[in-house]
């Protein structure tokens, strides 16, 4: 799959949120910077350092004027966990058939311990509040995403 182009209107989706409601990308439209990340498996140790670290920085991305929305494939039923054993504060979206996964080309072939397998590789992308994809995180560090994300948006978009 390839990557959506920088410059380009961002694929459009509206998914479920960990609350079982429709959520669009278009709601943000000349509102609010979006920040589409992409992570493997709620609960799991890498996922949940990228998530609580978000979480701790709810304010630093509400004064950048910026939402962050977490994809996976995981159920509904399972982010709603996710949220309430991390007392998370921002929106997580299911995407179990990995359709939107695919609109941006971070679903793919994965090796982990010598066993390959299709999943979604862990990837961010920064949307203006104008809809347009302004920048791609295509190596993503579960430690310091939210710095590195901050970081791109204070430098401006």
């Amino acid at each position: 799959m390839a990557l959506p182009k920088i410059g380009n209107l961002a694929p459009a989706f509206t998914l479920k949120d960990q609350n079982g409601k429709n959520v669009s990308l278009k709601d943000f439209r000349d509102k609010k910077n979006v920040v589409v990340y992409f992570y493997p498996k709620a609960l799991t140790p890498g996922c949940t350092v990228q998530a609580c670290a978000i979480r701790d920085y709810k304010s630093e991305f509400a004064k950048a004027k910026t939402v962050v929305l977490g994809i996976s494939p995981d159920p509904v039923k399972k982010l709603a966990s996710f949220e309430d054993k991390h007392d998370l504060n921002f929106t997580l979206l299911s995407d179990e058939d990995h359709k939107v996964a695919e609109k941006y080309g971070v679903w793919g072939l994965k090796k982990f311990m010598g066993r390959e397998y299709m999943g979604v590789n862990r990837m961010s992308f920064i949307i203006g509040k104008d809809g347009r994809l302004k920048h791609i995180m295509e190596k993503v560090k579960t430690k310091t995403h939210h710095d590195d994300v901050l970081a791109i948006i204070k430098a401006g978009l």
